[in-house]
Parts: structure tokens; sequence; C-alpha cells
């Protein structure tokens, strides 16, 4: 007896000193660290229900953790982190990572989707979906996801009832890629690119007329304080993506990693439901703040639209490497409209 209780204690002291517990043998073989700037959206939602999924059929040997609020850091860092395997998973918006990889950038085309509901039954296609999961291939990352977040809106001082009221105004855009900056200044507007964390202060001392951004954000940060006219931007919205680390991913194991898969694609449905939801929401809550929300009448968001397609198929038909992905999303857009 005294020997076998010896042999169990030089166990357990050899895994100590490994550094290993028994969890650790048993369970959480990995740790998949998980952030998002979202503190109570569709975002932290989808990352709540992958957890749930992953738990639930790992048997613990993933350890998932979520960080939202940007606990893990400011975006270009993350992103950074993702790339490096010190972060497993993140959900940036889509601007954040074209510095990494610029294909990325076809997904901020204005013009390709109708609605959050149409984004997603392009963005979740079979042939779309494996085109973008060879995004960042040479760059150690992978879009597990990728999806609509929200609509853009164009937040100003002065009402923009129509396109003709962009000329002459200073406008943040959300970046400095010419799909950005080009159908601003093609209708008279002043593009600006302003890093987040200043854009409210931009507004309040008018560097700027107007920012381009998501209602989700104008809301918690009280920009109505600010001005109230808020402009939904035909055919326009924040893309997010969920990047994950390609070596984290192998490093899984066949099973595991399937089922990381399998419950990101359930999850995915929460951005035609919840996301959908958030949206209306949105519309309702900036109105009850004293906002205003504007929408183009139909002449003109027919115009509008006819003029930022035909602009992104000349940005993208000058840039080679972004030229077919472009016009394979536009393709399947065009097939899965209703």
């Amino acid at each position: 007896m005294r020997s076998i209780g010896f042999t169990r204690r030089a166990i357990l002291a050899a895994a100590t000193c490994l550094g290993l517990s028994g969890a650790a043998w048993g369970q959480h073989q990995f740790v998949m660290k998980m952030t998002t700037p979202g503190v109570d959206d569709v975002a932290v939602t989808w990352l709540k229900q992958l957890k749930a999924g992953i738990d639930a059929r790992s048997g613990g040997r993933i350890k998932v953790e979520i960080y939202p609020a940007n606990q893990l850091g400011p975006l270009p860092r993350v992103v950074e982190g993702v790339a490096l395997g010190t972060i497993e998973l993140a959900l940036p918006a889509v601007g954040f990572v074209t510095g990494l990889e610029p294909r990325f950038m076809v997904l901020d085309a204005p013009g390709l989707f109708d609605d959050i509901a149409h984004a997603q039954r392009v963005l979740t296609d079979p042939a779309i979906r494996k085109r973008i999961g060879e995004f960042g291939a040479a760059k150690g990352v992978e879009a597990l996801s990728v999806y609509a977040y929200s609509p853009l809106t164009l937040l100003a001082h002065k009402p923009v009832r129509s396109p003709a009221d962009l000329k002459g105004i200073k406008v943040r855009v959300p970046g400095a890629a010419a799909l950005h900056i080009e159908p601003m200044k093609h209708f008279g507007a002043i593009p600006m690119s302003i890093p987040p964390g200043d854009v409210l202060p931009a507004l309040q001392n008018r560097t700027i007329d107007g920012v381009i951004m998501s209602p989700f954000i104008f809301l918690p940060n009280k920009f109505y304080d600010v001005a109230k006219p808020q402009t939904y931007l035909p055919g326009s919205f924040l893309m997010g993506v969920a990047l994950v680390n390609r070596k984290w991913m192998k490093s899984l194991g066949p099973e595991l990693e399937q089922i990381v898969r399998e419950e990101a694609r359930k999850a995915d449905e929460l951005f035609s439901t919840v996301g959908v939801a958030d949206t209306e929401k949105a519309l309702t809550t900036w109105k009850q703040r004293g906002g205003e929300n504007i929408m183009f009448s139909q002449a003109d968001r027919d115009r509008y639209l006819k003029d930022v397609t035909a602009i992104a198929d000349r940005v993208t038909n000058a840039d080679p490497g972004i030229k077919d992905d472009y016009q394979a999303l536009k393709a399947a857009a065009q097939r899965l409209r209703k």
C-alpha cells in the first residue's frame, strides 16, 4: 500500500514539475481567447453562442474566454495579436484587417448588398465562404465568419436628405481606402479619415460636418447630444470578420477544429435575426433620443446605388489583387437577390 501511495505522489509531483494539473490532462488542452469591441450587441451574442456550442461538444478540452469592450487592447493591436497567435479569435471591422490582407477590402464595396439579410445569404454561400476563407492565408489568419454588422449612416449637423446635400461637407469616412473615399468625392463631399476615438470631439468642434459610422456606435456614445439628423446610406454596411489564427486552428486536431467551424456556422444565423432586430431597435431608439432618421427617396436611392456601384467597379478593376474577388461577390449578390 505504501509503495502504491508513493507511486501516485510521484506521478502528481512529476505533473506539477511539468506545469500540468489533472484538469490540464483531461480538460482545457487549449485556451481560446475571443475579443470584440462590442458590449451588448450581436457580436457579443455570437461569441456567447459559439462558446456555448464549443463548451457542450469539446468536453472541456477547449477553454473559451470572452473579452468584450476591447479588453485585450485596441483593434490594430488585436489584429496583430491574432496574426502572431497571442489571441486566438477577434471580431474587428474588416477595415482594420485590410492592412494585413488587402483582399478584405472588397467587402466594404458599396452597393453589393441590399440589406443585412441579403448580405448574410451572400456571405454564407458555400463558394463565397470558401473564397473568403482563403483571405489572409499568407499572413497566418483566416476569416472563420464574415458578417454585416449594421447599416452605415451619416450623422451630420445639417440634414442630408439627398445625394446633392453631400456637396461641400467634410465627412469622416470609415477608412482611407478608395472604396471609402471615391464615392464621397463623387458627390462633392470632402472625405476625411479620422480615428474612431477622435470622431466625437471633431464633430463637436465642427472640424468635420458629418461622420459615417454604425448607428450602434452613435447611440451608446450619445452622439445625439451633438447632432440629430442621421441618414441611412443605401447599400452601405459596416462589415465585420471573425478573424482566427490559422496555426492555432490546426493545432486543435481534426475533431476539435471541426467543432469550432460547425459551431461558428450555427452562430452565423444570429446576424440575420438578432442583427436585423438590433437595426430596427436602433432606428426607434435614435428617434426616442430626439434624433431624426432620414431615408433617401426611391429616385435618389436608385441614383446613389447606380453611381457608387460604378465607382466600385472602376476601383476594383484597377486593382488585380481584388478584381476577381469583387466580381465573384457581385455575381453571388445578384444571384441571391429576392
